[in-house]
């Protein structure tokens, strides 16, 4: 019996590419260890192996957050197979996995964001200054994915009205604001840096190119926090330091849900543990008898 891995792919087309890839990745890697104890297709497979898989994980000393990542991937796997009836039943309906660890996102400190935001563009005139600079005004000031800006498009962008145009997971279009720095930054990515790497290959619906005139990558992303952050930063940290600062100054939690484009409040939520933490950091910091 083939393991159907292909075609299981081509049914999550309304999820983002990185989801989308990480499930491939998560259903290969079980059919590779499947089938070295010769099992030869999910018919094979009962909760067992299932249950034997994970514990196998967590002998390589995988964390306990990849793991229940991991299981996840093979529910929805198995659900599926179950559900276009190439199973007659569903042997992950009870798996579970070790819970992560629960860790709280990663906000920047003020001292973090200003060595980020506050390097402007050197007088060399380098385009890929000017680049960098939109790129991070617009992941802290609106909130983005790093997908979702790699994703967009000078069409996407209204300078005029500071709005910007989102396509997030699922495919869920959202209209997000433009902070005033964000919106001096892209205009002058625009103006003066994009048309300067615009190469023969460079895909007309792409806002942000590469030195090469191809469209930006989540890894050339990493790249430029690499380049300007005083510590290891991961983009998505931009994102979180968005939404917290956005609760620590009195914005609605069902606003913050919208414009980080979050379809379960619950999400959102894990912000308000991180901003009251952030608060009481302040309260043992400053109050003379914390």
């Amino acid at each position: 019996m083939d393991w159907e891995q292909e075609a299981f792919v081509r049914s999550l087309s309304s999820l983002s590419a990185n989801t989308v890839e990480a499930y491939r990745r998560d259903v290969r890697d079980f059919v590779v260890w499947a089938e070295r104890l010769a099992l030869a297709g999910p018919a094979d497979v009962d909760r067992l192996v299932l249950r034997r898989y994970l514990a196998y994980l967590g002998t390589r000393r995988m964390a306990k957050r990849s793991i229940a990542r991991k299981a996840a991937g093979l529910r929805r796997y198995f659900g599926w197979l179950t559900r276009t009836g190439v199973l007659a039943s569903d042997p992950s309906s009870r798996l579970t996995a070790p819970s992560g660890e629960g860790r709280l996102p990663h906000v920047l400190k003020a001292g973090e964001l200003d060595v980020l935001l506050e390097e402007r563009p050197s007088s060399t005139g380098e385009p890929v200054d000017l680049r960098d600079q939109a790129v991070l005004e617009l992941l802290y000031g609106s909130g983005l994915r790093v997908g979702e800006l790699c994703g967009l498009r000078p069409a996407d962008v209204d300078l005029r009205r500071s709005q910007v145009l989102v396509w997030g997971k699922g495919s869920k279009q959202r209209q997000l604001p433009m902070s005033e720095s964000s919106m001096e930054a892209v205009r002058a990515w625009l103006d003066a840096g994009r048309p300067a790497l615009v190469a023969e290959e460079t895909p007309a619906g792409a806002l942000f190119l590469n030195r090469r005139g191809r469209r930006l990558t989540p890894r050339d992303v990493r790249r430029i926090l690499d380049r300007r952050a005083a510590s290891p930063t991961h983009p998505h940290a931009l994102r979180h330091t968005f939404a917290t600062h956005l609760l620590d100054g009195g914005a609605d939690l069902r606003a913050v849900q919208e414009l980080l484009g979050h379809s379960d409040l619950a999400t959102t939520q894990l912000y308000t543990h991180v901003s009251k933490e952030r608060l009481r950091s302040v309260y043992d910091a400053t109050h003379p008898r914390a």
